[in-house]
């Protein structure tokens, strides 16, 4: 998710401008709404709920309330989205095991010694 960027140069640059913010300073804050919304996501809130741990955490009320807005109105959509993402880019296509057990050596007499081996397939979710 981190990897992924919610706007374009342009388009921070335009941010920056607009809440006389520095890059890093719009970072950090577009990085704390990102993580306030994937917990969200992850806990499946209500708007309700998300408001009151907001509040909980002393973010203003009118702040809080905002974003409990902007999730009443999204929050299943995205909660939705992200249930059809395949989170892991690789996908298990093929299990192969072996089982050897020795049974003796030419010193060792009453020698029993298992070796497994299990091969995983996988491939790669992008490249489908």
């Amino acid at each position: 998710l981190q990897a992924e960027s919610s706007f374009s140069e342009e388009e921070e640059e335009k941010l920056q401008v607009a809440f006389s913010l520095e890059k890093q300073d719009l970072h950090l804050v577009l990085e704390t709404i990102s993580f306030i919304l994937e917990q969200a996501v992850y806990h499946n809130l209500k708007p309700a709920a998300l408001q009151q741990q907001l509040q909980s955490i002393h973010l203003d009320q009118d702040k809080a309330e905002a974003f409990a807005n902007a999730w009443a109105a999204a929050g299943q959509d995205t909660i939705e989205k992200f249930r059809q993402r395949v989170l892991t880019p690789q996908k298990l296509e093929t299990i192969g095991w072996q089982l050897n057990l020795q049974m003796a050596e030419s010193t060792q007499a009453k020698l029993k010694s298992p070796r497994a081996v299990l091969e995983l397939g996988v491939s790669n979710e992008d490249s489908k």
